[in-house]
């Protein structure tokens, strides 16, 4: 049952994008750092050239799947745009590396003065290098940080974003000590580093650490000794990076059989609970805390695209969309360099279609997310998304 549950979350990571790093799976090194050449000049009352990279013509058909939805986001997108017009220009990766720097550097020969995507880590940081002598920045797909920065930027969501605004969250209610466990994997690590980060940033406690390979029989060996190590931390809450789609449904069932409680200690997730409903019945999951994006956002940017097109997009997608989104924002506030890196990383953000975002100096970027529970096996919103970055997440 496992293998399945794992072959499915193979598909989501090549069609969907959810959960951890399943969209970028690389660890390059960064393309640049310090400042680089000024991006190139926006004339007047022109259409703004905008790049976009996508990897059609990949051998895995799932890779074409993904181009067209997210071509179709990002020309759903320009057609919103009041006052500002985009000459978007789509340049086919084939989901590889070096033909997608190949391709990045056709682009800006061509005039490009914004890059939106590519797909996936490795191109990304392949297409930052490629075009870092040419002042032009990068809003890659990706949700890998280790890629991100120099004139690379990620629209992904990340988990140090996640990681903050529960962590913030369980400060105000008084949760301030946490047991971290996490899957052996590279995304179970990196979700690890970032809510270790974040609890130091925010003067939380780790109380303690443990993993679990990801496999049944490896979470089920691993389970007694978590469910031990957490109860005998002292710890409030469970801080977990499991995925719903994958190991979230084995570990719950397995700390229960442990003999680990409900209602004796809260489990916080890193990943959303709400993408497989059955997850929703797990007992020791009741009045657990995970984060979600502005569902009314997201519902109208899925009715509205599929009003245009005839089928849901898939959720990746929707970063398609806030790129053009905050392209055409940065363009209309005006000024021949709106797209240079200080112009990208203005404090105030811009709307997505899942509520407000920004983009970091470091590459990375940071979403208005609410903070959600289980409650009677219904998903129930304990703290909205905020609506601006004043006090966000706070």
């Amino acid at each position: 049952m496992f293998a399945r549950v794992l072959s499915r979350r193979k598909v989501l990571g090549q069609v969907i994008g959810l959960g951890a790093l399943a969209l970028a799976s690389a660890c390059a090194p960064v393309a640049t750092t310090g400042g680089g050449p000024e991006a190139p000049t926006l004339q007047a009352g022109a259409p703004v050239p905008v790049a976009l990279l996508v990897p059609a013509g990949s051998p895995n058909e799932s890779d074409n799947f993904v181009a067209q939805n997210l071509e179709n986001a990002a020309r759903l997108a320009i057609a919103d745009l009041n006052g500002v017009q985009v000459d978007l220009r789509v340049y086919a990766t084939g989901g590889n590396p070096t033909r997608a720097a190949t391709v990045a550097q056709t682009a800006v020969a061509e005039g490009a003065a914004i890059i939106l995507g590519p797909l996936r880590a490795e191109e990304a940081n392949a297409v930052g290098v490629a075009v870092a002598d040419s002042g032009v920045n990068v809003m890659a797909f990706s949700n890998n940080p280790t890629i991100a920065g120099g004139n690379v930027f990620i629209l992904g969501p990340t988990f140090q974003n996640t990681a903050d605004r529960l962590i913030r969250y369980g400060r105000g209610v008084g949760i301030d000590r946490y047991f971290v466990v996490h899957g052996t994997d590279l995304g179970g690590t990196l979700g690890r580093d970032a809510i270790q980060a974040s609890a130091a940033q925010n003067r939380a406690t780790v109380a303690g650490v443990e993993t679990y390979p990801l496999s049944q029989q490896g979470i089920q060996a691993a389970a007694p000794r978590i469910a031990a190590a957490a109860t005998a931390s002292g710890a409030q809450a469970i801080f977990t990076t499991a995925d719903s789609t994958v190991d979230l449904p084995f570990l719950a069932a397995a700390l229960a059989e442990a003999g680990l409680q409900p209602g004796t200690i809260r489990l916080v997730g890193l990943t959303r609970w709400d993408i497989t409903p059955e997850v929703l019945s797990q007992p020791i999951l009741q009045e657990g805390v995970f984060a979600i994006p502005d569902e009314t956002l997201t519902r109208a940017f899925e009715s509205r695209y599929e009003a245009a097109y005839g089928a849901a997009p898939i959720p990746i997608a929707a970063l398609a969309y806030d790129g053009i989104a905050a392209i055409g924002a940065l363009a209309q506030r005006g000024g021949p360099q709106a797209l240079s890196r200080s112009s990208l990383v203005q404090g105030q953000g811009f709307q997505g279609t899942a509520g407000i975002f920004r983009l970091l100096p470091d590459g990375t970027n940071q979403r208005g997310l609410a903070v959600a529970t289980v409650r009677n096996n219904q998903v129930v919103i304990l703290d909205p998304a905020p609506r601006s970055f004043a006090g966000a997440g706070s």
